[in-house]
This record gives structure tokens, C-alpha cells and sequence, in this order.
């Protein structure tokens, strides 16, 4: 039988080459391909097996020639690095047969593909697990594909949020396209994205590499390189490049082994929202609040009137965590009723309001004072060093404030987050000249017991924040 069959070497160590290749190979009359991979077979090959070099860049000739060999009775055995239908002569081979066929050529000749380890299986074996999820690989060589094409394909991948393999991504002709690509990467994926790249994979001269996409250096690149850029949820741990099967799939599970119904809407929709934001680049902690307040209100102007001190959410849940902080303070129930009662059990802390405590009204009107405000000043008696939330009174934030002022209070923190028209922009103002307490503030008169709330939660949960996970307990 006339026979084609178009083998794959995978990356050239003989121990990721499959036994179908090795049995071809040794089965072979003659191999057909570039000089330098017959290094790769040359253990394998029959004595009296022909190895016939068709050159660098000569694809065509070596598909004639494989087809004219075979006509001669032989086996014929195409190579290709890696997997010959991934960049590689299979999809010639089988388009030229057809090809032979349209022109009246004998049509007895049979082909067959054997697939290879591609090289970036090889790269991601290398690098850890960075394919786990849907991929796509981009060639940036534009000899026979246009660069308008590939550009296309490039904005595409980054905005579909797939891992991407880059394979010929530079060359001495071709050196601004790689460039051009982390560029596109970056208006759509955060700069803290994992890049992985391995030169000569699975060669003596292999290089392994891990980066990210701001500090990814194309001047690092050759062609021997293949580049993997992972997703919005790949995360590198303890060396190895990761990307979670699941979205928002964490190394630490929930309480529950299997996400609930309502944690798959909270997850889709923080996906949908961290898309949709003007920037990207905000600081984890920043985005974490940011990416919470949106959800409650469906209002992307959190994005210009969300202010938190610089590290506000990260410092306070380290003060939850190691105990200092063992209770929120809010000025009105709604706010207590809407923060996260697992969280708050699971972390050993207590939701207050002190409105409607029996002390309250008396004290209001002994002072002349909201029920607000008195509640404030019961607070800070009995908790001075709480995190106070506040999503309603203006009054009770300018409270607290002038007790700050007088030296008779220092929170642990505040959430400032008043709504309505009279006092209410003040009121937070107010509040950023405490430098040495972090501060969450909704600028404005925009707020709500809704999100004083969810600022709380973010806080509680910020140990999801790496893997932008919402919090566990819904």
C-alpha cells in the first residue's frame, strides 16, 4: 500500500515522543523533513532508511516530494516538530492530495496524521498547569497570514479572556509584533497576569521563565520561545503558573464542597462587572470593594466616587483576622441586617446598632441630639476601638468625627457611606483628615445602608480577593 503518514516529534526528547511515531519511524522506507530534526530519530530509523532534507522553508517541495516517493511504493514518513497538524505539514499534505485528485492524480495513496506533544504542552507541563482552561494559540508570523488578520485574532483572545499561546513570536525581521501584542493584552487583562515562556522546550538548551504581563520583556523572546499568557483567573503559586478549571476556582474550598446556585450568579456577575470597568489596574484591595459596591447598586459611578485609603480594606481584615477588631458598629440596623451573618460567626465578630437600645432615647433627649448621634456616643463607650459602618445618618459619621477630634475616640476604622442632601458631602469630608485610621468612604451624596453593608463584606472576605472569588457563605 502507498503510504503517507505524517508524524509528529513532538519537542525532540525521545521521552515525549508516542510510541505510534517511534513504530513509524522505524517502519519508514524513507523520512522526509528539515535536516535538524533527524537528530530526533536517527536511534530509530532502519538501517537502510533514506533521510531525505528538503530545506528550511521549502513546505511545498517536501509535500511533492513525499507524494512522489510514495508513488514509487514507498512508506513515507513526513516530520514535524511538535504536532505536524498544529503549524506543521499535515493540513499541506492533506490539502495537496486533494489538490491531485482535482487534477486527475492517482488517488491510492493513502495519508494518516499521528499526532505530537505540541510545544506548548510541553511549555505549560513545564511552567505548571497554565492551559487548564479554554485556550487558543496565535502564530504572530505574518508570511502567510496578514498582520491585519492576526491583530484581529490577538484583540479577540485577550478580549474573550482565553489563555494564549504565542508560537513564532519573534524573529530578526519580526521584532515590534510581540510588542504589539502585549500591548493589546494589557488594554484588556490586568498587568498582573502570569506569563510564562520556554525557550527550547524539552531540549538540553531549555530556559523556563515566569513573569507577568507588565514586566514581560519581548527582548527575552526568539523564535526556539514559546509564550503562554494565562487568563483573568491564573495565578502563579510557589513557582508554578496555574489556571483554575473553574472560574473563580480557589486552592482553599468553601465551607460547602460545591458551589451554591446563588454563589454561581455572584460569581458570573463579578465577572460581568470587573469587564465592564473603565480601568483595570486598581489595586486588589481597591477593586475587591469596588467590584462589591457595584453589584449591590448596579451603579458603575462607584468606579469615580469609591475612595479608600491606600491598603484600607487589606489593613482592616488583617485587624479582623488577628482579633483586633472583634466589632462593627453601624447607625442603623438595616446596615447590621444586611452584612454577612457566616462571615461574621466564621470570624468571631459582632454586628451592632446601638439605635435601638433602651439607653437611646433618653440619652437623645437629655442632650438634645438624634437617636443617631447618641447611639455613637454609647458606641465609642463600649467599643472605642470597632469599625464603624455608616450608611444612613450624617449626622452620626460628623458624631464620631468631632469625638475623634476630642481625643475620645479612635476607630479601628470607618466606612463612611451617608445618604441623602443635607450635611451628607460634609459629613465625609469630615472624615479624610484622620490619616492614621483607614477610611472607605462613597464621595457625594450618593450611599445607603445597602452599601455600607457590602463595604463591610468586602472587608470580611478580602482572603477570596486573590482569586476575585465573592465571599463564601450567600
Amino acid at each position: 500500500m502507498k503510504k503517507i503518514i505524517i508524524a509528529g516529534l513532538g519537542p525532540g526528547s525521545p521521552e515525549d515522543m508516542t510510541p505510534a511515531v517511534m513504530e513509524a519511524v522505524k517502519e519508514a522506507d524513507i523520512v522526509v523533513g528539515y535536516k535538524y530534526y533527524f537528530q530526533f530519530i536517527k536511534p530509530f530509523i532502519k538501517s537502510d532508511c533514506e533521510c531525505i532534507d528538503t530545506g528550511m522553508k521549502k513546505e511545498r517541495e517536501r509535500a511533492e516530494m513525499a507524494f512522489k516517493l510514495a508513488e514509487q511504493g514507498n512508506t513515507v514518513v513526513v516530520i514535524s516538530s511538535g504536532d505536524a497538524g498544529i503549524y506543521g505539514m499535515a493540513p499541506l499534505i492533506y490539502e495537496m492530495k486533494r489538490e491531485r485528485v482535482t487534477n486527475g492524480l492517482p488517488a491510492d495513496i493513502e495519508v494518516m496524521s499521528l499526532p505530537g506533544i505540541s510545544a506548548f504542552q510541553k511549555a505549560a507541563s513545564l511552567l505548571g498547569a497554565p492551559i487548564g482552561h479554554d485556550l487558543c494559540i496565535i502564530s504572530l508570523s505574518d508570511l502567510m497570514t496578514p498582520w491585519e488578520v492576526i491583530e484581529r485574532r490577538i484583540k479577540a483572545a485577550a478580549i474573550g479572556d482565553f489563555v494564549t499561546a504565542i508560537y513564532n513570536p519573534k524573529s530578526h525581521g519580526r521584532y515590534w509584533q510581540l510588542y504589539r501584542l502585549q500591548e493589546l493584552f494589557l488594554q484588556e487583562r490586568d498587568a498582573d497576569t502570569p506569563v510564562g515562556y520556554v525557550r527550547q522546550a524539552g531540549r538540553e538548551e531549555q530556559e523556563i521563565k515566569l513573569t507577568t504581563l507588565g514586566d514581560f520583556n519581548p527582548e527575552d523572546i526568539d523564535m526556539f520561545t514559546v509564550v503562554l499568557i494565562g487568563n483573568s483567573q491564573s495565578y502563579i503559586a510557589e513557582g508554578k503558573f496555574i489556571t483554575p478549571r473553574g472560574y473563580y476556582s480557589s486552592c482553599k474550598l468553601s465551607e460547602s464542597s460545591a458551589e451554591k446556585p446563588g454563589q454561581q450568579i455572584m460569581i458570573e456577575s463579578f465577572r460581568t462587572i470587573e469587564k465592564e470597568l473603565k480601568h483595570q489596574n486598581y489595586p486588589l484591595d481597591h477593586k475587591w470593594a469596588l467590584l462589591h459596591a457595584i453589584h449591590t447598586t448596579a451603579d458603575f459611578n462607584m468606579e469615580d466616587i469609591l475612595y479608600t485609603d491606600e491598603g484600607a480594606v487589606e489593613t482592616l481584615y488583617n485587624k479582623v483576622k488577628n482579633g483586633e477588631i472583634t466589632t462593627i458598629v453601624t447607625d442603623v440596623t438595616m446596615v447590621t441586617s444586611g452584612i454577612r451573618k457566616g462571615a461574621l460567626q466564621r470570624l468571631g465578630i459582632e454586628a451592632k446598632c446601638y439605635l435601638q437600645d433602651a439607653r437611646v432615647a433618653e440619652y437623645a433627649s437629655n442632650n438634645n441630639i438624634t437617636r443617631t448621634q447618641a447611639g455613637i456616643r454609647l458606641a465609642i463607650e463600649e467599643h472605642p476601638n470597632a469599625l464603624f459602618a455608616f450608611g444612613n445618618a450624617p449626622t452620626a459619621l460628623m458624631e464620631l468625627c468631632d469625638l475623634i477630634r476630642k481625643g475620645k475616640a479612635h476607630p479601628a476604622g470607618i466606612i463612611a457611606a451617608p445618604v441623602g442632601f443635607v450635611h451628607v458631602k460634609e459629613s465625609k469630608h469630615m472624615v479624610k483628615p484622620f490619616k492614621d485610621i483607614p477610611k472607605i468612604i462613597v464621595e457625594g451624596r450618593k450611599g445607603g445602608s445597602n452599601l455600607a453593608a457590602t463595604l463591610c463584606n468586602a472587608i470580611l472576605t478580602f482572603d477570596d480577593a486573590a482569586q476575585l472569588k465573592p465571599g463564601r457563605d450567600l
